[in-house]
């Protein structure tokens, strides 16, 4: 959540919803700070440099299924869930 929120603030986003609509509608803003403040293996900065507009799609795609569990009706992580109570 973290990251979600970083991101959400570079991009002065009003709502979760507005978040989801910018790195899903393939914003090369959006994609690009996403890829700077989510990402957890690799090397963000070579994935910047190596980031080309036939990769956005993808990216979005990505996104979408990343972001989706955090509205109704979606699955749930339960083995996080413990953890976090």
């Amino acid at each position: 959540m973290a990251g979600l929120a970083a991101v959400s603030t570079r991009l002065e986003c009003k709502s979760l919803g507005d978040l989801f609509q910018r790195l899903s509608g393939v914003e090369a803003a959006a994609t690009m700070a996403a890829i700077e403040l989510l990402t957890v293996r690799g090397d963000k900065a070579a994935a910047l440099d190596a980031l080309r507009l036939k990769h956005f799609k993808a990216c979005s795609d990505a996104f979408a299924l990343a972001l989706a569990h955090h509205f109704d009706g979606e699955q749930k992580n339960e083995q996080a869930a413990p953890a976090a109570g």
